[in-house]
């Protein structure tokens, strides 16, 4: 609903900020002076005051806030555009993929030139209000046979979802991550939304309550998420890989196109996670073919976001086809920060000459890039010319891109709005390395 997002705390590379980036919506996060009052719906700076219902504007690529209606004008992609990225992908060898999961974000991907989908956050799939309710009532379910009832009504909304992308996409590649919901991001808040979820799985909203207590987080950030969720929860992984195939199934049958799903798995930190996950997946195609009459094809890989993943990525690329790195989370738990909370701090360590600048923004070549490098040297020594790529927001920053290039990856996966910055700045590493 947001036309565009202004925040208090966080910063540039804040969860909001990232999420903002892929939906095209300005944004700027951490803006410290500000003083927000819920209560009587004021929020002031200095000595100017802005109430509810008044106008602002928001510059989200300078950081500026203007109070008021600034006058704008639509960007038009020139001719001149066109050509400069021609001239960029004659140069360039590093793939260039999108991070998207609705079918708006998808279709600018395509018309600034993206080459697949790098990352498709399947959790993005639930914020709107007609879903989130089903979403909630399988998180707070106590058995089960509830999360199962609730799973019933998400498959078909994420099948749809998934069909839609792959009728668009065609046979690019499309990289689909299951389930990694930080729950404290799902979890009912507020009586009008725990009455929504007592109602659809009808129970009482007071074990709805309770439910949702039991579930909070001290950390969630490093808590109960991605493949932990579905180990203990397989049927979570089931319903997602139903969806996946099916919608595979479906689109290939329509259209003709091969649709190869790469089907990703999150926050892996041992092999044996992979190895039961990989097992419920390939499960699942199996009684898709068997239902539909047309095997599936797809590949299962992981997201490299943990040091222990990267550091044991010749034992885990046994079982995974292909590698992403998460280089947001990476960040997070290699410099032990948290990308929403740094913004207090990060420029005391700029200023003191600890760093040489957010590291949430370039990528740290020292000990990120290390870490990355290492997982695409044991990865490949383990699977010859295994794929790897990046989907942290780093892809679409031009250092992080040279680093990309020159760490031997196949590709970079960025926000929507920022392909173009990816293309160009992938063509001037390729023409940098050549120079030597």
């Amino acid at each position: 609903a947001a036309k565009g997002i202004l925040t208090a705390r966080g910063g540039m590379t804040s969860h909001a900020a990232v999420v903002a980036r892929g939906m095209g919506r300005p944004c700027v996060a951490g803006a410290g002076e500000l003083r927000i009052d819920y209560r009587t719906g004021e929020m002031t700076v200095r000595n100017q005051t802005v109430k509810a219902g008044d106008t602002i504007t928001i510059d989200g690529a300078a950081g500026e806030v203007m109070l008021g209606e600034v006058a704008t004008i639509e960007p038009v992609l020139s001719g001149d555009f066109e050509t400069l990225m021609t001239w960029a992908d004659e140069f360039r060898t590093l793939g260039i993929r999108t991070n998207a999961e609705t079918v708006d974000e998808v279709t600018t991907a395509l018309r600034f030139g993206a080459e697949g989908i790098g990352l498709s956050r399947t959790e993005h799939m639930f914020f709107d209000a007609d879903r989130i309710i089903a979403m909630r009532e399988m998180i707070v379910a106590e058995d089960e046979a509830g999360r199962r009832h609730a799973l019933e009504k998400i498959l078909p909304m994420q099948r749809d979802d998934f069909a839609a992308i792959f009728r668009l996409m065609k046979s690019l590649p499309v990289t689909i991550r299951l389930l990694d919901p930080p729950l404290h991001e799902f979890l009912p808040k507020g009586e009008a939304e725990i009455a929504d979820v007592a109602a659809a799985a009808g129970v009482s909203e007071e074990r709805v309550r309770r439910r949702a207590l039991r579930l909070e987080e001290s950390n969630p950030m490093l808590g109960h998420r991605g493949c932990r969720l579905a180990i203990t929860y397989p049927e979570i992984c089931e319903m997602q890989a139903r969806a996946i195939f099916e919608a595979a199934v479906l689109v290939t049958k329509e259209t003709g196109a091969t649709v190869i799903p790469e089907v990703m798995v999150p926050l892996i930190a041992t092999k044996k996670e992979l190895d039961i996950l990989k097992a419920v997946i390939d499960r699942v195609a199996g009684e898709v073919g068997a239902e539909q009459g047309l095997a599936p094809e797809y590949l299962v890989g992981t997201m490299i976001e943990l040091p222990r993943a990267a550091l044991r990525a010749g034992d885990i690329a046994e079982t995974a086809e292909f590698f992403s790195f998460g280089t947001n989370d990476l960040t997070q738990t290699t410099f032990g920060i948290s990308r929403d909370d740094a913004a207090s701090f990060l420029p005391d360590y700029e200023r003191a000459g600890i760093l040489e600048g957010d590291p949430f923004v370039s990528i740290d070549p020292d000990g990120v890039g290390e870490l990355v490098k290492l997982g695409v040297e044991r990865g490949r020594a383990t699977r010859a010319g295994m794929k790897m790529g990046i989907c942290g927001e780093h892809g679409g920053d031009p250092r992080s891109v040279a680093f990309c290039h020159n760490a031997g990856l196949d590709y970079v996966s960025c926000s929507p709005y920022r392909v173009p910055i990816a293309r160009l700045a992938a063509a001037q590493a390729a023409i940098a390395a050549d120079k030597g």
